[in-house]
């Protein structure tokens, strides 16, 4: 007698037969992080930071002392004939901050400052802050001429 191999018939009667696995439990996958905002001050912050730091004639004593990098500490310790900060020898009759610009990739932010002074004579410089700075502060000046 001859052994005949079981068919696809005899599969689906046996198939009602397997236990039944139930689906698996739905697993939450992490999605990915939504773009986050950029790191660090933003040009409206350092806009509003430089506008409030210079005023109207210069910084503070108090802004001097805690809201400048140490370099520029250092520099106007070495340079007691002119104010690292504003460029000039004496204080401004005005000041005004032009438009910031960002750089995120450079992790800096900068503006040009304009000094007014008598008979209409105006003078600037670019101010520069670091994106990271905690407290915000002027990292470095840069004086035009």
């Amino acid at each position: 007698m001859m052994l005949k191999p079981y068919g696809l018939g005899a599969l689906l009667l046996a198939l009602p037969a397997l236990p039944v696995m139930p689906p698996a439990p739905a697993v939450a996958v992490p999605v990915a992080a939504v773009a986050a905002a950029p790191e660090g001050h933003t040009a409206d912050q350092i806009g509003r930071f430089l506008v409030r730091f210079y005023g109207e004639h210069g910084p503070s004593d108090h802004d001097r002392r805690h809201h400048i990098s140490q370099v520029l500490l250092d520099r106007q310790l070495t340079n007691t004939e002119s104010d690292v900060l504003l460029c000039a020898r004496n204080e401004p009759q005005d000041i005004g901050v032009g438009p910031v610009t960002v750089a995120q990739a450079a992790g800096v932010g900068w503006a040009t400052v304009t000094t007014h002074w008598a008979s209409d004579k105006t003078d600037t410089f670019t101010a520069y802050v670091r994106l990271d700075s905690k407290p915000i502060r002027i990292d470095d000046v840069i004086c035009a001429g």
